[in-house]
């Protein structure tokens, strides 16, 4: 045998025994996309029937609103099999401090969901976390900041609006 099949010899050598854990995958679906979970009609159908709880607060308010645009968004009213329960706790970090007038120059808004997926049926409840953290600058004009953190938190409600759609997506996914 030449040198030169040697390379090639080891690289077949390599990834035969690879061929064969081919069948170990049941089934690989991506969640978006043509052919996706979301795409087939009876899996949207699934997302749909998730009815969002009310969650409480301007925070709150804006990521139910979120929720259901992306869980449903067709608007159209459907028949709830799953409940989406959503507890908030929201906390401002001030990483950057002024030492001249010990005013802080930045702060970080930073938000965590426990949420719940309750099915009608008694089947299992799903349970599930999202963390999400928005910073923005702080100067002295008092309306400028209330802004910025209000914009923030919208930030912080769109990320985890896409967060918990995300991992509602898969667990329901899962689920036949």
């Amino acid at each position: 045998m030449s040198s030169l099949n040697r390379p090639v010899l080891r690289r077949i050598g390599v990834l035969l025994p690879l061929l064969g854990l081919g069948g170990c995958i049941e089934e690989v679906r991506p969640l978006y996309g043509s052919g996706s979970f979301l795409a087939n009609g009876a899996q949207a159908e699934k997302m749909q029937s998730v009815a969002v709880d009310e969650i409480g607060g301007r925070l709150g308010h804006y990521l139910g609103d979120d929720l259901q645009l992306d869980l449903n968004g067709t608007g159209a009213p459907t028949d709830p099999q799953y409940h989406l329960v959503v507890t908030l706790t929201e906390g401002t970090e001030t990483p950057l401090i002024d030492t001249v007038e010990g005013l802080a120059t930045s702060a970080t808004i930073v938000t965590t969901a426990n949420f719940r997926l309750i099915p009608t049926a008694n089947k299992k409840v799903y349970v599930g976390k999202a963390y999400v953290a928005a910073s923005y600058d702080r100067n002295i004009n008092r309306f400028a900041n209330v802004r910025a953190a209000r914009d923030a938190e919208i930030r912080d409600a769109r990320r985890l609006a896409d967060e918990i759609t995300t991992q509602v997506a898969a667990e329901l996914a899962t689920h036949p």
